[in-house]
């Protein structure tokens, strides 16, 4: 999904701060979420780690842009357990003394229902060009990549397609791909010269690009 989570390449947001020394957790309520998403992950069979990037994923755009990472963390977390029924949203808002803010409900994705790629259409070497897509769903296909084209340097192992595992916790596998970009092919001017970037990517959001 086009979402506000999807940031890279993004201009305008401000340096970066490093703190030094800086605690894992600066509040007791931030360790408690974190040890929520451990408890939820061993607990719940029928969770995976695509959907619980997708909950966050979903959180309306001002909410996710003013929350701290375990925020979001405790969002993604409250969203699945009402989803999978484990927790009842009126019963959380009781326990949270009012409107506790869950993410947006989950979008159909197209891109979980494509037919898995049995073996690796791509070789090392070979240039691909990332599909220009633009799914309601999960995807792990960056937006500063989609339309560019790369080179392969690396086929991985076939993995789990996010895409689909993100919604239902369908599993189906595919192979993986290293590819490296020119930066200036991808930021013009603002690509700096003999820099590049690799981005993992999975079979179906390459295509052979066009001669």
């Amino acid at each position: 999904m086009d979402g506000i989570h999807d940031l890279g390449g993004m201009a305008g947001f401000g340096p970066v701060t490093k703190e030094e020394d800086e605690p894992v957790f600066h509040e007791p309520w931030q360790a408690t979420s974190f040890a929520l998403l451990i408890a939820m992950v061993g607990a719940m069979q029928s969770a995976n780690a695509d959907e619980y990037r997708h909950s966050i994923e979903r959180m309306p755009p001002g909410h996710y842009l003013r929350a701290h990472y375990y925020e979001r963390v405790l969002t993604g977390v409250a969203t699945l357990l009402v989803e999978k029924g484990v927790v009842d949203r009126s019963d959380l808002e009781r326990r949270a003394g009012g409107t506790f803010p869950l993410s947006n409900p989950i979008a159909a994705n197209p891109m979980a229902e494509l037919t898995p790629q049995p073996i690796a259409r791509f070789a090392i070497g070979d240039r691909v060009r990332v599909r220009e897509m633009h799914p309601a769903g999960h995807t792990r296909a960056p937006r500063f990549v989609r339309g560019k084209t790369g080179t392969v340097l690396h086929v991985a192992p076939a993995f789990s397609f996010p895409d689909a595992s993100a919604h239902a916790g369908r599993i189906r596998k595919e192979h993986t791909y290293h590819v490296e970009f020119d930066s200036r092919s991808l930021w013009a001017d603002d690509g700096g010269e003999n820099e590049s970037v690799v981005v993992d990517l999975w079979d179906s959001y390459l295509e052979a690009p066009e001669a």
